[in-house]
């Protein structure tokens, strides 16, 4: 191998470790669920009305960024609120099953401060582990599989940038593994509203900077936006 050869294949190896790729990891928009239904991975739940303003909303935000991928997970709410983006690039729509809600054995059940699946005494064995957690998917389980699917994403757009649509657990528990935060946290307490943006930069495979936006935060209804205190009944209008 000549010297000319060596010292090329060195730059494109420096070139790709300093590329800049964004990955944009969206929580889907609201969904139309007025029986307050902790739905989970059910089939059958589409976006409200509301929600396809924001997927809208969302659509319109990030018409001028350089995106060249975008990616969803298999659930109706998250194809929706992905299609208005892709469709805004020329793009098709791609699936990632790793992007999919938290398993939980809570699912098909009402889930709201004050009454439903809580005040059952059959159910509180599901509560006994916060850490890992004892009523669903395991936290480090989530991390492996979201780390997989922002890291496809990654490869995808190789110097451009990706958006990913997921659920509000697995966006706040892979954002609070690449900040280096426990993964056990009060619920009430996450940075993820619906419509959010929690956008991953990598230089190369690495990631250099994670942050939060919320385009559509003005048609957020106030006690769903992050840190808003639950209502009695309030799981009628959370999506997950």
């Amino acid at each position: 191998m000549t010297d000319g050869m060596t010292n090329a294949m060195s730059n494109d190896a420096g070139k790709a470790e300093d590329e800049i790729t964004v990955v944009h990891l969206m929580r889907h928009g609201e969904v139309h669920n007025p029986e307050g239904v902790l739905y989970g991975r059910k089939p059958g739940y589409h976006l409200s009305d509301l929600g396809l303003r924001m997927a809208d909303r969302v659509a319109e935000h990030l018409a001028g960024r350089d995106i060249t991928h975008v990616v969803a997970s298999p659930l109706e709410r998250a194809q929706e609120t992905a299609q208005p983006i892709a469709k805004a690039h020329g793009l098709d729509l791609a699936t990632d099953g790793r992007l999919i809600e938290a398993e939980n054995v809570f699912e098909g059940k009402t889930f709201g401060v004050g009454d439903g699946a809580l005040k059952k005494p059959a159910n509180w064995k599901y509560l006994t582990n916060p850490f890992r957690p004892s009523w669903g998917e395991p936290y480090v389980e989530q991390v492996v599989r979201m780390m997989g699917a922002l890291g496809a994403a990654r490869d995808a757009a190789r110097g451009h940038e990706a958006v990913c649509v997921s659920h509000q657990l697995p966006i706040w528990i892979v954002r609070s593994f690449a900040e280096r935060r426990r993964l056990w946290h009060d619920p009430r307490k996450r940075q993820c509203t619906l419509a959010s943006l929690t956008t991953f930069t990598f230089r190369g495979d690495k990631i250099v900077s994670v942050g939060y936006s919320e385009p559509a935060r003005d048609l957020v209804p106030a006690h769903l936006l992050a840190g808003a205190k639950p209502v009695k009944g309030g799981a009628k209008a959370f999506g997950a």
